[in-house]
């Protein structure tokens, strides 16, 4: 017995001693007996307090025990003991004797240490020591401890409250943080107006009546949980500018958060409601520069004192071009880089310090972004902070001579936006794999620097807010596009729990994907530069299986999955869930549900449904719960805490008012009314037994569907049934009835076909010939066909299958001819190849079809002579089938993003079976008519015509032009592709 436990007891000692040489302990912040304490250095940052306090709250709200915060030590024997490397006299006591080395990190950039130190002081032992290099990294150090606790950095923001425990233990890994991957990291609160203004002013912060510094805390606090460090303070004219309130830079300091400005903001100054023209002249640097330069002089003065980031440069006021005398580039340039000149000069003679060791930034956005391309010269010190185009497509990098540059570069990226041709302002419709990939390009074009995200109001962005910024603290986490579904995933399970946590993802990758297709905010097809007319949209109703009811559906899908998930969540984070996924999946749904049951309400008007009054109620349903979710979230969640943060209609703008609707009034007898598939108006029954009405060809190959509506024309009750003339053709409903006064006017049945029943057709090595599948000879089509009988009157559909048995696609895989079309998704390739010093490679989660196929590496050569393309670039193959020949149409689908740099473009090569590479660019400029499309489309559609020399077997080959270029779709047209907003779906062979 005794040797048994001796052997136990030397096991148990051998654990411990290997687990301090890996450098893992444990350690108890609280339990049932006894409580730790936070000791720092009263002449430490005065962040480090803040830290501290907020990990000492942290651990209150989980376990309703406080632990002290100290600037003496107290009697505990165990103890958190936090500081900064010589600012805190205890740690560095402790690396003086040995017991800390902190070569690793000293002197670096935010970093910090964490690990468990025994007998560190007298009277201690046991001490969690967090070090940091300076006094951010301090900070990050103890709010990672709030993390290893279970506190979600949006405990305050979004109400994740943690769970309750009585005892905190947490397993230290001795370990020292990576360097951030991104020197500054933050946001920019941005068309504030429609929420975090008016909450503030209303709500948090009423004694400013403002965004002030009570609310500047909270985001400040929020910035440090995220390990952030830079804000780019609210700016429109609805909030005084940031310096206007003078303890706003103090307690930005306070939280070590570092001030920029945004593009249109130079040198830290807010000229929308700064500058005042009555008594400053007017805002041109090319008349009135003596008075622009004491405006920059006294901000300087205010502000050398504390970190911030200058924007250099100037724009006009209220973001708009800068004024010169002469509108040429030339001069506008020369202005510009004298501005630039007088700016930095005035940055010396108040500060004191030489420019090129002050954090400065230029901000080549919109009109500034051509001066710089036509040759603005700029200091090498100053960082280049790239955008995008406002909707999420980065516009330029750096090239291989700019990334030599030692101010390096940035990126300002948008998840809201306030311009044309539209506005996105309620809800985050950006999708965060598309963010993963427009920054992960960027930081591979070496913008390390500076990334700024115009987050709007921060709610509901917080997702992406957390997302971006992570990637800006350690972009190794992101190397794939499936590190952001990984990422959500653990996202939800520490907000939500496990269990629900890959459900979650799912629904919200979902959301994700439809908004991608077409964002919740432009489904009225109506702009800032309008052009379409209110009400109609480019979705198809009569094509395709219907566009409009198959995203009603899909929505419909994502509100009863929200719902029911709701149920299931804790009650303690039951208002987290309503606001970081309820809210934004209902508000999208809705949006979505409210204008395309309009566009029903209208389609069916026109044929004197009167299921179109069913679907104008359901219509204004939906903008009803809109409306009452948005009064929930306002008023009632969390006692009245947001208040004010919400809007259901951000500027006013028609999407989100209830729609016109039409309404069908009619005393005639009820009659049965039938629509079909592919046709715009209802089947004209007084034409007895033509055969007129024929649904679309069934295609054997790709196990085609369509659908007849049974409607009630009049007012009243209609029964009806249909009969199949033969056996193969299956109903999903084959009789019923309907009824006016139930709001049960309309049945849609759908049409199968059950092909082991079906008689085949000639076995042939190829196809007929001929481009309309109405002509294939008897042997290839079979004909039959549906009666729909009420009150005694017969009306025939027509119906027609395509069942040939060809020994060429006996045994084949791949893609064939329906309709006279073939669609492919880019992703499902038959082969693949790649080529010098490029490959292809799937990034999951974006596209109209969650994928997308891009070739890689990024800066990989581009490749534009034909006979080197063949040989040298990596190429995609696309096995299909064509029962037609000729010339036809190949259209490419690509996601909408622009060219690096000079030099690189967005080009792909096209061509069938053996024809010479075809390039196409899809190379669009902003604020042309294309672009403005493929932003509100999120889609980049080019052609190219090619020759199908016979019926049979082919193949499509797309090759690498320019690195990067991501293809979504592709579609042959032979003929038969009829309008539609998407492409049809993928034609394979089932």
């Amino acid at each position: 017995m005794f040797k048994n436990t001796l052997l136990l007891l030397i096991c148990f000692q051998v654990a411990v001693l290997n687990s301090q040489n890996q450098g893992v302990s444990e350690f108890t912040i609280v339990d049932e007996n006894m409580s730790t304490s936070i000791l720092i250095d009263k002449k430490d940052a005065k962040v480090v307090q803040i830290a501290a306090d907020i990990l000492a709250k942290d651990v209150f709200n989980i376990s309703s025990k406080n632990i002290s915060v100290d600037a003496k030590k107290g009697n505990n024997s165990q103890i958190i003991l936090a500081g900064t490397i010589g600012r805190n006299s205890w740690i560095d006591a402790l690396i003086t004797k040995g017991k800390m080395d902190v070569s690793q990190f000293k002197g670096q950039w935010e970093r910090y240490a964490i690990q468990v130190v025994e007998n560190p002081m007298k009277g201690v032992d046991k001490a969690l020591v967090v070090v940091g290099s300076d006094r951010r990294g301090t900070a990050y150090g103890l709010l990672e401890l709030s993390r290893m606790i279970g506190v979600s950095p949006w405990e305050w923001w979004a109400d994740v409250r943690p769970d309750k425990r009585e005892n905190i233990k947490i397993t230290i890994e001795n370990k020292v943080s990576k360097s951030p991957s991104v020197k500054y990291r933050g946001v920019f609160l941005n068309d504030e107006d429609w929420g975090l203004q008016r909450w503030a002013a209303l709500n948090f912060e009423p004694e400013t009546g403002d965004i002030g510094p009570k609310t500047y805390a909270k985001v400040f606090e929020l910035l440090l949980r995220l390990r952030a460090n830079t804000i780019w303070p609210a700016m429109h004219s609805s909030t005084k500018p940031f310096y206007s309130y003078p303890y706003n830079k103090l307690v930005a300091d306070d939280y070590a958060i570092v001030v920029g400005t945004s593009h249109a903001e130079p040198m830290l100054s807010n000229f929308n409601t700064e500058w005042k023209h009555a008594t400053m002249g007017e805002y041109r640097y090319d008349t009135n520069s003596e008075t622009i330069k004491n405006f920059f002089k006294k901000r300087v003065k205010e502000t050398a004192k504390f970190e911030g980031i200058y924007t250099t440069g100037m724009r006009g006021e209220h973001d708009s071009p800068m004024i010169v005398g002469e509108d040429d580039t030339d001069s506008q340039v020369k202005l510009l880089e004298q501005v630039i000149t007088d700016q930095r000069n005035i940055l010396k003679s108040e500060t004191k310090k030489n420019p090129n060791t002050i954090p400065q930034a230029f901000v080549p956005y919109k009109e500034v972004l051509k001066y710089y391309q036509s040759g603005l010269k700029l200091p090498e010190d100053i960082t280049l902070v790239w955008t995008d185009d406002n909707y999420g497509y980065i516009r330029q990098l750096s090239n291989p001579e700019e990334q030599k540059r030692t101010g390096g570069a940035g990126v300002y990226y948008h998840t809201s936006y306030w311009g044309r041709p539209h506005d996105y302002l309620w809800l985050n419709s950006t999708n965060p794999v598309l963010m993963w990939e427009e920054m992960s390009k960027a930081y591979e074009f070496q913008s390390k620097d500076i990334w700024i995200l115009n987050c709007g109001d921060i709610k509901p962005h917080e997702y992406n807010i957390e997302l971006f910024l992570d990637m800006a603290w350690d972009m190794s986490d992101f190397e794939k596009s499936t590190s952001v579904k990984n990422h959500m995933m653990d996202w939800f399970a520490r907000e939500f729990g496990k269990a629900s946590a890959k459900e979650i993802t799912e629904l919200m990758f979902e959301n994700n994907r439809l908004a991608y297709v077409r964002r919740p905010e432009f489904m009225a097809w109506s702009q800032v530069e309008p052009v379409t007319k209110e009400g109609e949209t480019e979705l198809t109703q009569f094509h395709y299986n219907d566009e409009v009811s198959a995203r009603i559906e899909s929505y419909q899908n994502l509100i009863e999955t929200t719902e029911s998930l709701y149920e299931s969540i804790s009650d303690n984070r039951k208002d987290a869930f309503y606001q970081l996924v309820y809210y934004p999946v209902i508000g999208a749904s809705k949006l979505n549900q409210k204008w395309l049951y309009s566009f029903k309400n209208k389609f069916t008007a026109k044929q004197n449904r009167e299921s179109a009054n069913y679907f104008g109620a359901l219509s204004k349903e939906s903008y009803l719960r809109i409306e009452k979710e948005t009064n929930y979230y306002n008023t009632k969640l969390n006692n009245g805490k947001w208040n004010y943060i919400m809007s259901m209609a951000p500027r006013f703008l028609p999407v989100f008012a209830q729609p016109a609707l039409a309404y069908v009034k009619t005393e005639a007898k009820a009659r049965l009314g039938l629509a079909l598939e592919g046709y715009q108006m209802e089947v004209n029954q007084e034409v007895i037994n033509s055969y007129a009405d024929v649904l679309p060809v069934f295609n054997s190959y790709t196990n085609s569907s369509y659908f007849i509506d049974v409607f009630v024309n009049g007012e009243g009750i209609v029964n009806w049934e249909a009969k199949p003339k033969v056996e193969w053709i299956r109903l999903s409903e084959s009789k019923g009835t309907l009824n006016t006064n139930s709001g049960k006017a309309e049945k849609r049945i759908w049409v199968t076909i059950d092909w082991d029943k079906v008689p085949k057709g000639e076995n042939k090595k190829e196809a007929p010939l001929g481009h309309d599948f109405q002509l294939i000879p008897p042997s290839y089509k079979v004909n039959s066909a549906i009666d729909f009988i009420s009150e005694g009157k017969t009306t025939t559909i027509g119906i027609s299958v395509y069942n040939p048995k060809l020994e060429a696609l006996k045994n084949s895989k791949g893609f064939v001819e329906d309709k006279g079309f073939v669609s492919i998704n880019a992703e499902n390739f038959t082969s693949k190849k790649d080529g010098q010093g490029a490959h292809w490679e799937i990034f999951e989660g974006m596209g109209y079809t969650n994928k997308v196929i891009t070739a890689l590496p990024r800066n990989a050569t581009p490749i534009l002579k034909s006979d080197e393309i063949k040989v040298k670039s990596p190429v995609l193959e696309y096995d299909f089938y064509t029962f037609n020949f000729g010339e036809v149409v190949v259209n490419l689908q690509a996601v909408p993003t622009h060219a690096p740099h000079a030099g690189v473009g967005v080009r792909c090569a096209v061509a069938i079976d053996d024809a010479q590479p075809v390039i196409v660019d899809f190379q669009t400029f902003e604020r042309s008519d294309a672009w403005k499309q493929n932003v509100l489309k999120n889609a980049a559609v080019q052609s190219v015509k090619q020759i199908v020399n016979k019926a049979g077997k082919h193949t499509l080959r797309i090759w690498m032009v320019d690195p990067g270029v991501m293809l979504d779709q592709v579609l042959i047209d032979l003929g038969g592709w009829k309008q539609s907003y998407s492409f049809p779906k993928q034609t394979s062979k089932e």
